[in-house]
């Protein structure tokens, strides 16, 4: 009885495994590339990377004047809209930061209404040390995730109104985090909150 217990265990966790690697497969052939937009960089947020990092630094930077500019919380935008099924990964270090899908017409001045997640414009996943946690509508959870990780994966299905977050492991295995259900009515975009000490890559996928 034991040895068919365990060639079950081992057979399922083969199966598993490919399982897996294709869910994998099928998210990375939607990858797409993306790139920070500095007209809405807060002016502790400093660009690098060809607009694929972002550091948060104590010094304000001599930005100039946009009416796209996040001026009192530090947070950016990408260039680019999401369209159809987008897949994309990033990798924080520091003290936290956020991973993040928003309308484009989310509010820049001021901060009432204009932080990722506390509004019913963006769906934001906050990472800090041993902690994630989702926001929306300024609603939030957290998820309990014993094997943490700094790389997070970002999958959007616009049509489908789905968008999902996952952990990436040193291994690139993709753990499921969170998925919100909705139906999206503006063009969507890529977003990222960088706090004191942190910073956020975009990845090579």
């Amino acid at each position: 009885m034991c040895k068919t217990i365990d060639f079950i265990k081992i057979c399922f966790g083969q199966f598993s495994s490919k399982i897996a690697i294709c869910v994998s497969l099928l998210l990375f052939s939607d990858a797409c590339n993306i790139t920070l937009d500095p007209n809405t960089a807060h002016t502790q947020l400093v660009l690098s990377d060809e607009k694929r990092k972002i550091i948060h630094v104590t010094e304000p930077q001599p930005y100039p004047d946009h009416p796209e500019r996040f001026d009192s919380c530090e947070q950016v935008l990408c260039v680019e809209s999401l369209t159809g099924r987008c897949y994309w990964e990033a990798e924080w270090s520091g003290k936290g930061a956020e991973i993040v899908v928003s309308y484009k017409d989310i509010r820049r001045k001021g901060v009432s209404d204009c932080w990722f997640g506390y509004n019913d414009k963006s769906w934001s996943l906050y990472c800090c040390a041993n902690e994630f946690t989702i926001w929306h509508s300024n609603v939030s959870n957290n998820i309990p995730f014993p094997l943490f990780s700094n790389r997070v994966a970002v999958y959007v299905d616009v049509s489908a109104g789905t968008l999902t977050f996952y952990s990436v492991s040193d291994t690139h295995t993709l753990t499921h985090l969170h998925t919100f259900n909705t139906t999206f009515t503006e063009p969507l975009y890529a977003g990222f909150a960088v706090y004191a000490d942190s910073s956020v890559s975009l990845c090579q996928i």
